[in-house]
């Protein structure tokens, strides 16, 4: 009995322990009146009214779709194109965890953390979309399956992935509660949750092309190919690569303060990594997409507005980006990199909302024009993971080394073998939110 009371007592104290600690990482790490703050604080609370309204009265109460234009911005840029950003949680992981490029390590886990957030907001976003959104776990409890459907595919791949990555990032979450035990189990389930979220990634990027399929007598021309599915996979690839390097230059300023310091010694030649990869993707993406327009013969309509807006995307946001690239790389200019990341992104972005909006259902009289409360809605959205993304890394290892308990040896003793000088030590412990 005496046994069982002190287990019972040393559950309890420790409960306690740990809901104080939770209670005390739920409070700001920095000052409240910030500009960003300020103004995320407006967008998600008008968007908060915005949603209670959708959801009380209706999809037609907030948006301009209709049974012509059943899909609008919530699916072009939230779902679409939000998943091609998202590539690059397994494209790094594949390069670090089964390639070995141990170059890349230092920013494998914020990638991951920003591909599973991504990954959990655009999901949400998705109910917004849909007329009833309670229909959402047909695909799981098995009411009225539809396994030959599309959907059905991409349904349990999203939903496998968001499993997969969260396995991949939960040694942080184990580092960050001081789970010791649990830490250990769960890093030994690292190396197969990303070969299991490798194999569902490649899927769904390509499957998210395939959804479009179905729609050849709605796409112009132009855009729609039996090879979509392809584009979308490899575009997903520089897309991804360009969001890392585009978000990882923001994060080196933001969180500076966290940055450890491999990652910060490694910047540079990280980013000139992947500014070198997404250089020969871009490439290879460019060679596929002449291949698809020679095979269409759609010579025709290049001399006609849509075929002008075509050339502007490919010619803008593909050819131009990827020379950046190129030449950024040769001549290692970092802030070249950098803005053919940002350029690179308006073309994933111009690129997706072409195929599931502008160019969808062309030569309608009446298109489609997403309303001011679809925007407001999806930047409240974005706003919400930038949100909850700052509060995952100013509180848990996410870029900065992991506590010594769980570092390896060889790790360990690189980290105890560094003693920074003065002036390095001053700039280290510059605090920021």
């Amino acid at each position: 009995m005496d046994g069982g009371n002190g287990k019972y007592h040393l559950l309890k104290s420790e409960s306690k322990r740990f809901f104080r600690f939770f209670l005390s990482e739920l409070k700001p790490k920095g000052p409240l009146l910030t500009p960003f703050n300020i103004v995320a604080a407006i967008i998600i609370s008008v968007g908060m009214v915005l949603i209670v309204i959708r959801f009380a009265t209706g999809l037609g109460s907030v948006t301009n779709l209709s049974q012509e234009f059943p899909w609008g911005i919530w699916i072009g840029f939230d779902v679409v194109t939000g998943v091609a950003f998202a590539g690059g949680a397994y494209v790094l992981t594949f390069m670090v965890y089964i390639l070995r490029l141990e170059k890349y390590h230092s920013v494998v886990r914020i990638t991951v953390v920003n591909g599973f957030l991504a990954y959990v907001f655009y999901a949400g976003a998705l109910l917004l979309d849909l007329g009833r959104p309670w229909n959402v776990i047909n695909p799981i409890i098995g009411n009225n399956f539809g396994v030959s459907s599309v959907m059905f595919l991409v349904a349990w791949h999203f939903m496998l992935y968001m499993m997969a990555e969260f396995v991949e990032f939960s040694p942080a979450v184990a580092e960050w509660l001081g789970w010791k035990r649990i830490h250990k189990v769960l890093s030994s389930l690292t190396l197969a949750a990303v070969i299991f979220g490798i194999t569902l990634s490649t899927l769904h990027q390509s499957g998210l092309g395939a959804l479009f399929l179905m729609a050849k007598n709605k796409i112009h021309p132009l855009w729609y190919s039996e090879f979509i599915p392809i584009l979308f996979f490899v575009s997903s690839i520089f897309a991804g690569l360009s969001m890392v390097i585009f978000e990882g230059s923001i994060s080196h300023k933001v969180f500076r303060h966290r940055l450890s310091r491999e990652a910060h010694e490694k910047h540079d030649d990280i980013v000139l990594g992947l500014g070198r990869i997404c250089a020969g993707t871009m490439f290879v993406y460019f060679f596929l997409k002449v291949l698809v327009f020679l095979h269409g013969q759609h010579w025709s309509y290049l001399d006609t507005p849509w075929g002008y807006w075509f050339l502007v995307e490919i010619i803008g946001f593909v050819v131009v980006p990827g020379g950046l690239y190129t030449q950024a790389v040769r001549t290692r200019n970092i802030s070249l990199i950098k803005i053919a990341s940002g350029i690179t992104l308006a073309g994933i972005i111009l690129n997706r909302l072409n195929v599931s909006v502008i160019a969808f259902k062309w030569y309608a009289p009446h298109h489609y024009i997403p309303h001011w409360m679809e925007i407001w809605i999806t930047l409240t959205v974005v706003f919400a993971e930038l949100i909850v993304l700052r509060w995952i890394v100013n509180r848990m290892p996410i870029l900065s080394d992991p506590p010594a308990w769980a570092q390896k040896k060889k790790e360990l003793k690189r980290t105890i073998k560094y003693i920074p000088l003065e002036e390095e030590k001053e700039e280290w412990t510059v605090s920021t939110m």
